[in-house]
């Protein structure tokens, strides 16, 4: 059975930083692109950033964009996002999501396999 899990949310105050990790069992990880999203109580889920796994191109959305960096570690099937100068706003649930597409994609319907997800606390 294919499985997406995250791990490495928590909290932190203002201006800290985090390292979200995401393992994909599925042995093929190498031709799949890999994103995250998140999701905060009663909104919509949304896009935050992508991996192709052709030639490891990313996208960003702009509220991450310069805070926020992917990346994806093929042998150990492990994709990771790492966090810096986080602000209260980025307080959610972020989720990791696996498409067979190749390049980085912001449309969810495009994911195949989704994560349960992981939560981020920011506090003044």
């Amino acid at each position: 059975q294919v499985q997406l899990v995250e791990s490495g949310g928590g909290s932190v105050q203002v201006g800290g930083s985090l390292r979200l990790s995401c393992t994909f069992s599925e042995p093929l990880f190498n031709y799949f692109t890999i994103g995250w999203f998140c999701q905060a109580p009663g909104k919509e889920r949304e896009f935050v950033a992508a991996i192709g796994w052709i030639d490891d191109s990313t996208q960003y959305s702009s509220t991450v964009k310069g805070r926020f960096t992917i990346s994806r570690d093929n042998p150990t099937h492990t994709l990771h996002l790492q966090m810096n100068s986080l602000k209260p706003d980025d307080t959610t649930v972020y989720y990791c999501a696996a498409s067979r597409v190749s390049r980085p994609t912001i449309v969810q319907s495009e994911y195949d396999y989704w994560g349960r997800g992981t939560q981020v606390t920011v506090s003044s």
